[in-house]
């Protein structure tokens, strides 16, 4: 705190009434306290003290019974705290008002005379306060239409994604596709996650461009919605592209609807044939997906939908294969290696997961199908579950082949298989002996340098002999 630096000289002359009349002045409310703490004089210069406020009455009563209970340690600390050389020490103290909300006040003490006596100066802090509670509120304001906000893009997503009719957002400066719905990248024969980020341009073909380029010109130069028609870029369909002109704070963006208006052909025998395949499949009991080089989903049937407990096919097409294998990067790799080196694989055993996490036991056999220079892949998962049994993915039956060995690899770790292959040995020379002696089991455990009664044990397990007869 920096002190008058003369104040003999000019503060010199000043009367009782004029240093009440400045201390008055130096705050809104001032309080004269005695070294016990009881308020000796006071003095307020505010107007938000209401009339059911009597001051005089806080004469003669302790400072911390005119405040709230939580201010009253407030208090104590800063009586204890004050010292005329340090700098003053403001703390929030709160004034209860009858039938009111509590007056907030910021006070310092500062000791001033003999035997202890001080003088706390208060500011009125009710426009902080009422700041304070205005910021409170536009915040809750703003947590609510943030909330709104959240749900309206929800809704708008659901519709964005479910609507039969394509979309996209194209930003107008670089032309770039910003946002697509799944009906948009079926009609120009790509997944979502490659539509996304190419110009709209490099999705139709050469001859198009000059006319969607023109499209998009006008509508931006006149702010009127138009449409042309278009190829894309692989030839196979013509659609007619509608635009119109969408502004927002981020800049200005295209909003393209796309309608398929190729007409219908008549259908040959081999498009009959075709049509036939695909309903089967998509009809078939087991899983079908189709996938591009890379294991990503290009279609799924509804077996695979039910498989993977999904709502749509849209929610599988452009994920990875993979996401539903068992063992994650290690089956699908297997899987691509195979069908890159040999073309097909035949009964491949892994096991399957929903969404729900439940592991499936399934068996896959898959083919390589090149077009052109691409190459798609398909997937026929067939559940092996009840055939297996309902304890097939902890304990398998005891193989009768080495074939039957080789088929657990992938299946079951090492560790079951070699403890099978030592039980397989094992029933074979049982029963080995078993011939060898007409059945005969006293020779028989002769034979194999077992006790009878560990041979009778070993029958009973791998359910070999007739054990209800008498022993040889």
């Amino acid at each position: 705190m920096i002190q008058f630096e003369t104040p003999k000289q000019s503060l010199a002359g000043l009367s009782l009434e004029t240093n009440a009349a400045l201390l008055a002045a130096a705050a809104d409310v001032v309080l004269v306290i005695a070294d016990d703490g009881v308020i000796q004089d006071v003095a307020v210069s505010t107007e938000e003290l209401p009339s059911t406020v009597n001051q005089s009455n806080w004469i003669g009563k302790s400072w911390s019974d005119i405040v709230t209970v939580e201010s009253k340690s407030k208090i104590s600390r800063l009586l204890k705290e004050t010292n005329i050389d340090a700098k003053p020490i403001w703390r929030q103290i709160n004034i209860p008002i009858p039938r009111g909300v509590d007056l907030p006040f910021s006070f310092c003490a500062v000791p001033v005379g003999p035997k202890g006596r001080m003088i706390a100066f208060g500011r009125n802090m009710r426009a902080q306060s009422d700041l304070q509670q205005q910021l409170v509120d536009a915040q809750q304001a703003m947590e609510r239409d943030y909330l709104r906000l959240r749900h309206m893009e929800s809704r708008y997503r659901i519709l964005f994604d479910l609507t039969s009719e394509g979309v996209l957002v194209v930003d107008a400066k670089n032309l770039k596709i910003i946002e697509a719905n799944p009906a948009a990248a079926t009609a120009f024969g790509e997944t979502l996650r490659r539509l996304i980020g190419r110009s709209i341009l490099d999705c139709v073909d050469g001859n198009s461009r000059t006319s969607l380029n023109r499209l998009l010109d006008s509508v931006k130069a006149n702010g009127k919605p138009d449409q042309t028609d278009a190829k894309i870029s692989s030839g196979l369909s013509k659609l007619t592209l509608a635009a119109s002109m969408m502004h927002e704070e981020g800049g200005e963006f295209f909003l393209l609807r796309i309608a398929n208006n190729q007409q219908p052909q008549p259908a040959s025998g081999s498009a009959v044939q075709a049509a036939i395949v695909l309903k089967v499949l998509e009809q078939a009991p087991d899983a079908f997906v189709v996938t591009d080089n890379n294991g990503e989903v290009l279609a799924a049937n509804r077996a695979f939908i039910e498989m993977a407990q999904l709502m749509r096919p849209e929610q599988a097409v452009g994920e990875s294969l993979d996401r539903w294998l068992g063992r994650a990067g290690v089956d699908m790799n297997v899987l691509l290696a195979n069908l890159r080196q040999r073309g097909s694989v035949r009964l491949f055993a892994t096991t399957f997961r929903n969404e729900n996490g439940a592991a499936i036991p399934v068996e896959i056999s898959a083919v390589s199908v090149p077009q052109g220079e691409q190459i798609s892949l398909g997937f026929t998962i067939r559940d092996v579950g009840r055939r297996l049994g309902s304890d097939n993915l902890t304990r398998h039956e005891m193989p009768r082949s080495v074939e039957q060995l080789t088929e657990l690899v992938g299946r079951v770790p090492l560790r079951e298989i070699v403890g099978e292959t030592t039980e397989l040995i094992e029933k074979l020379c049982i029963d080995a002996a078993l011939q060898l002696t007409q059945d005969n089991r006293a020779t028989a455990s002769e034979i194999l340098g077992l006790s009878r009664q560990s041979l009778y044990v070993k029958l009973r397990q791998y359910g070999l002999g007739n054990l209800g007869g008498d022993d040889n």
